[in-house]
Order: C-alpha cells, then structure tokens, then sequence
C-alpha cells in the first residue's frame, strides 16, 4: 500500500488540505474525502461529464485527474457555483429551461456552461454544442440545455449591463 499523500489546493475560494492515496482520484477525493457530492460519479472513463470541476479555469473530468494533481490548483465545483443570496444565473437558467431530470449530468453542464461563458460570454448554438460535447446526458435531450445556456449567456449581460 503506497503512503498517503498531503495535497494543499483550493477549492471553491477556501483553502483546503487532505490525504490521499497516490492513485485516487480527484473524483474520489472530493466525494469521498471532502464529502463534497455535488459532482457526481458517471462512468469513471472521461466519455460522460457528469465530473466535470474547473481546475484552474479549465474544465476537466475529475474521474481522470489524480487528486495529488491538484497541489496548488485552483479547482471549482458544482458547490461553489450558487452565491449566498440565490442561484447563479446559469443554475436558474437550466431550472426555467427544464434542462434537468434525474440530475447526474446537471452539475457537469454546469460547470462546463460556466467556463464556456467565462471564455466566450456570446456563444451561438453551434459553439455551445461543440463545447458542450464531452457531457452526455440521457434524459432531457438537449435542446433545453442549449436553450438554457443560450438564456444563461443573456441573463449574465444583462447583469453584467
């Protein structure tokens, strides 16, 4: 058994320090260490997205990230997204939208939506579809996730106005 290893990082704004096996996950280490659940378990191989966090601005599969690669990131979660007073506009775009069922896939869309509008803050429906590629969703379809994202992008400019 390989000795534990202290990884140091931040997560959503705070610093955070936990042990880990050498071969865990991000993934694991997030919900099963931290105890932080909102990024969910899809099929452990990278092909669906439901892990998606941003480490360091850029969206990743935690099932394919090695936790002790996460020393000194700077990593967001689906816990991170809301502000205290509410929702994110993205979060309240995807609920008036119907861009959820069963909720597996939602937090990576979600984070996967925010870095896309943090890079381009005006996609079109063929960049939102090609950006949006690497999650996998089986219930909605996703025509209401692009129409939530397409809403989240004008609901964010008009804040932002």
């Amino acid at each position: 058994m390989a000795k534990k290893r202290v990884v140091t990082t931040t997560i959503n704004d705070r610093q955070v320090e936990f042990l880990c096996q050498p071969r865990q996950t991000l993934l694991e280490s997030l919900r099963d260490v931290l105890n932080m659940t909102g990024t969910k378990e899809g099929c452990t191989n990278g092909n669906c997205g439901a892990c998606t966090v941003l480490m360091d601005g850029r969206p990743v599969d935690s099932c394919l990230v090695l936790a002790v690669e996460a020393e000194g990131a700077n990593l967001e979660t689906i816990e991170g997204v809301a502000p205290s007073d509410g929702l994110d506009p993205i979060q309240t775009a995807f609920l008036e939208n119907a861009a959820l069922q069963c909720g597996i896939c939602t937090p990576g869309f979600i984070m996967a939506t925010k870095a896309l509008l943090e890079s381009n803050p005006h996609p079109t429906e063929d960049e939102i579809r090609f950006y949006l590629a690497g999650n996998l969703c089986r219930c909605t379809g996703y025509d209401k996730i692009v129409r939530a994202v397409l809403d989240a992008a004008e609901s964010r400019e008009e804040v932002n106005v």
